[in-house]
């Protein structure tokens, strides 16, 4: 008989619990207008029109405090990564609060510096641009542990002690309101303040595919995407800057969501 009344008890359980409440848009903090920066990857040209785009946006927005979040892959693959890093070390947005995190190019480019017999995949990746932006004539087919020693010993002369030291100080994520910025995305179902930081640098698919509602909507590059993804989870804006001559930037004022981009 007790399986007679379960749909009539299930039916009379489902009225006492709370129904959900559909989440409100997520909103930036009240007073800022916040700027996320896809991946740069060594296009110098198209980040200084894109830092131009983003100047000439924050004066439409007077009486609010402007913030940069760069994702990371400021390196690698594009011509000039030592020119991005000097035009990211040379104060490149007056007035800011500016934030850097980390991609999993400056994590490579620092695997390489520190143990470089180890992290030689580096060269194959965009390692080998970069090596040339300094000014070290490299092959993406070295595979040599001893060659790799003197390409990062030959580096170690070139690269600049503010370039290392910006390297070394990259912050993994940063959080403003309701949105959360990393570089690739987060492991699902785990607070931010427990993710594994090689899954903020390099996480893919677990992420992507992902329909969870996540502690915060996690704004990130990593992904090349045609054109900017916004999900009810997460908004996507590495358009590919080295392959498709476009970097973006995602524009979070309140609860609208912008974006500019800087075309080469």
């Amino acid at each position: 008989m007790a399986s007679l009344f379960a749909p009539l008890l299930a039916w009379a359980a489902s009225l006492r619990r709370p129904r959900e409440v559909a989440a409100s848009p997520p909103c930036a903090p009240d007073g800022s207008v916040l700027y996320a920066i896809g991946d740069v990857h060594g296009e110098r040209q198209l980040l200084d029109g894109l830092l131009n785009d983003i100047v000439e946006d924050a004066r439409r927005h007077e009486g609010l405090s402007p913030v940069a979040v760069f994702l990371g892959d400021y390196v690698d693959r594009g011509p000039d990564s030592r020119g991005v890093i000097d035009r990211l070390l040379d104060d490149p947005l007056p007035g800011f609060t500016v934030r850097f995190l980390k991609g999993n190019h400056e994590e490579a480019m620092l695997g390489f510096i520190d143990n470089p017999a180890a992290s030689m995949d580096w060269l194959r990746f965009g390692g080998a641009e970069t090596l040339g932006s300094y000014g070290v004539r490299a092959s993406v087919a070295v595979a040599d542990a001893a060659r790799c020693r003197i390409l990062r010993d030959l580096l170690g002369t070139r690269l600049p002690d503010e370039h290392l030291d910006f390297l070394r100080r990259l912050e993994n994520w940063v959080a403003y309101g309701d949105y959360a910025f990393v570089h690739a995305g987060i492991r699902p179902h785990r607070k931010l303040a427990d993710q594994d930081p090689r899954d903020l640098l390099w996480i893919r698919n677990p992420f992507l595919e992902s329909v969870a509602r996540h502690e915060k909507v996690i704004v990130h590059g990593h992904t090349i995407v045609e054109s900017p993804e916004i999900c009810h989870n997460r908004i996507g804006i590495d358009t590919g800057a080295y392959a498709t001559g476009r970097l973006t930037a995602a524009v979070l004022s309140g609860r609208s969501v912008r974006f500019l981009q800087s075309r080469g």
